[in-house]
């Protein structure tokens, strides 16, 4: 019978960002491992915040350091190591790196003020979505307000804010790849279209209304004004 060796490295989505996880094995072993599968998905990884489970695994202060650096010339920023070894623990701690991850608070969701939009099958919703907060529709979603870091909304189709975006939003949640996303200010930490994970280029100047969609798995960023 043949058996799957467990990977050395996972990765999941958390709260606060990614959490990767090593396998078991020394650290000697893991870091190169870490550092190969980092570098293989540098596409996905740019710009995220990661917290880091080294398990039993004793690293010196000195190793997270330069982990710590190398993850910041990638673009990618060491918020915390998680580790059962209480040296460990007490060189992240040193470095000034969290060993914790935050506890979730309980999801509530935002109810819309209003139901529907007359001629769209859409919610319009008249407040600013503060953290733990989550508004979701089958179809189009309308806010007149701010969208906070640690607010979420799901769309099934167009998702529309008048106001800045800075929290999470997935537009075409059903599968819609032609749903778009609209904000006065553009900034959101986590954006997703009919399922993709989104990158958004750097951006230029002062904020402006901007308009993001998906042209062949990637995101297009125009200009959001009204069409004459």
């Amino acid at each position: 019978m043949i058996t799957r060796k467990p990977q050395a490295v996972t990765i999941k989505g958390v709260r606060d960002g990614l959490l990767i996880t090593l396998a078991e094995g020394t650290w000697q072993e893991l870091r190169p491992a870490l550092l190969q599968t980092m570098e293989e998905r540098l596409g996905f990884l740019k710009g995220a915040r990661v917290a880091l489970d080294v398990g039993d695994q004793l690293v010196h202060a000195a190793d997270l350091g330069a982990l710590r650096d190398q993850f910041s010339e990638w673009g990618i920023t060491l918020y915390a190591v998680i580790s059962r070894s209480p040296v460990t623990e007490q060189n992240a701690q040193a470095l000034g790196l969290a060993t914790r991850l935050s506890t979730p608070r309980p999801e509530r969701t935002i109810r819309p003020l209003e139901s529907h939009i007359q001629g769209e099958n859409a919610i319009f919703v008249q407040r600013t979505v503060r953290s733990g907060f989550k508004v979701s529709h089958h179809g189009h979603i309308v806010i007149f307000g701010d969208v906070n870091p640690g607010g979420e909304v799901l769309a099934g189709g167009n998702i529309l804010v008048w106001g800045k975006l800075k929290g999470s939003v997935h537009a075409g949640m059903d599968g819609n790849e032609q749903a778009i996303i609209c904000a006065l200010e553009l900034e959101p930490t986590s954006l997703r279209i009919a399922g993709y994970p989104l990158t958004l280029p750097p951006r230029k100047g002062k904020p402006e209304p901007q308009m993001v969609r998906m042209e062949e798995g990637r995101a297009i960023v125009e200009t959001w004004k009204s069409k004459k």
